[in-house]
């Protein structure tokens, strides 16, 4: 087929031009791949363009050089990736075309070829194995297309040739599946073997690379069935998850944020009981300092309740001794995480009034550093929140001048 469709059309911008007159002029084939590919036949615009070639990585530097582009980090050449920017305002990563030598479950050496098929095969999906052309011609070696159209995810070839040359496509598959398919459980029965029977390779991948698929499944489409069908096929202990994980919860959490953005931490906390439990999978999956003590939060104060129900997650946002602004999203999330709905909405639009006391009046008043001064912070702290913030510094400095020569604070 050849397509002539507004987002292909968009696609063409003044670098893309460039790019497409240089790869002709010096006689490489060029062609896009992979994801943007799948998104113009969705009739979808394209984030980022990434292209294949026939030109080798040096190629390709003898190219640019002699044109004056500007290439950017290096790290992607020995695997045949050079990066560059455009009229300074586009980048571009271009791949030479090849073939896995050996591949160990994590990485492969390659082999630079001219043949688009053989590179086509080496793929993971059959919808991510397709090119196109800067004329609209579509290159499809593997069916990609009709796959597409039918919302089926499959692997190129023999799945379980495809999982043993890179376990991370287990999660690649169901992120795709998430992203694809319009059942939320309708996987082929050959893939589900395959992914069962591999699912212990899945121990061999980086933490961040795992945690990097992860999010995108649990924050997708069906994430609920999706992640259920993984922990089935006995993924979840070789991506760090405890060996009793908390499925009744995740199911219900699932449920309540349906309809709410919930981070993915919020969705992958429901299946932990404990602390000790979200410090393991953090040592497996390396989350950002962010999102550990997201997940710690959600553990640690997700049954919290008081009177009016608010109170107790204002209380906790202005006593935290993390970020106020941090703590405030993470009440929202356990808001999100229990379905509280309109309290989610009151609490996310609630604006965090500033404490009129600071250490630095305190010490102007004669205190010290230490101990005392903290004791005194949180006391008028308490006061100002159970004033509903109307105290000013003036009341609060009287009252605690009161306390002091009252009662002995």
């Amino acid at each position: 087929m050849k397509l002539d469709t507004p987002q292909f059309k968009a696609i063409f911008t003044p670098e893309v031009d460039v790019l497409s007159e240089l790869f002709q002029k010096h006689g490489f084939g060029l062609r896009m791949a992979g994801g943007a590919v799948r998104d113009l036949l969705m009739n979808k615009q394209p984030e980022d363009i990434d292209f294949a070639t026939t030109a080798t990585p040096d190629e390709m530097k003898n190219m640019f050089q002699a044109e004056g582009i500007r290439m950017l980090h290096r790290k992607g050449e020995a695997h045949g990736t050079v990066t560059i920017r455009l009229n300074d305002k586009q980048n571009f990563e271009i791949t030479t075309l090849r073939i896995d030598m050996t591949t160990d479950g994590r990485h492969a050496e390659v082999k630079f070829t001219t043949n688009w098929e053989l590179d086509a095969g080496r793929r993971d999906l059959t919808i991510n194995a397709m090119f196109l052309d800067l004329e609209g011609n579509l290159y499809d070696y593997f069916n990609g297309k009709r796959d597409l159209e039918n919302r089926r995810v499959r692997f190129v070839g023999d799945p379980d040739c495809r999982i043993q040359e890179d376990y991370l496509r287990i999660l690649r598959y169901f992120r795709f599946y998430g992203r694809i398919a319009t059942q939320p459980d309708d996987h082929d029965a050959e893939t589900v073997k395959a992914i069962g029977k591999n699912a212990e390779g899945l121990g061999k991948i980086s933490g961040e690379r795992v945690w990097t698929e992860l999010k995108k499944i649990l924050t997708g489409n069906y994430a609920k069935e999706i992640m259920l069908r993984m922990l089935d096929l006995g993924i979840g202990p070789f991506i760090g998850l405890p060996s009793n994980p908390n499925l009744e919860e995740f199911k219900e959490v699932c449920d309540s944020t349906q309809a709410l953005k919930a981070h993915s931490i919020t969705r992958l906390t429901s299946l932990l009981k404990s602390e000790e439990e979200v410090t393991a999978l953090h040592s497996r999956l390396k989350f950002s300092k962010y999102e550990r003590d997201l997940a710690l939060f959600i553990v640690n104060h997700k049954n919290v309740t008081g009177h009016p129900p608010l109170q107790p997650f204002v209380i906790l946002i202005l006593e935290s001794k993390n970020k106020v602004s941090d703590t405030h999203e993470w009440c929202c999330e356990i808001l999100k995480y229990r379905g509280e709905v309109c309290l989610f909405k009151e609490l996310s639009q609630w604006k965090i009034p500033k404490f009129p006391v600071s250490g630095h009046i305190l010490m102007e008043k004669g205190y010290k550093p230490g101990p005392k001064m903290t004791q005194i912070m949180t006391s008028l702290k308490t006061l100002w929140i159970e004033s509903n913030f109307k105290m000013t510094k003036e009341e609060l400095l009287d009252s605690l001048d009161k306390n002091i020569h009252g009662d002995g604070l």
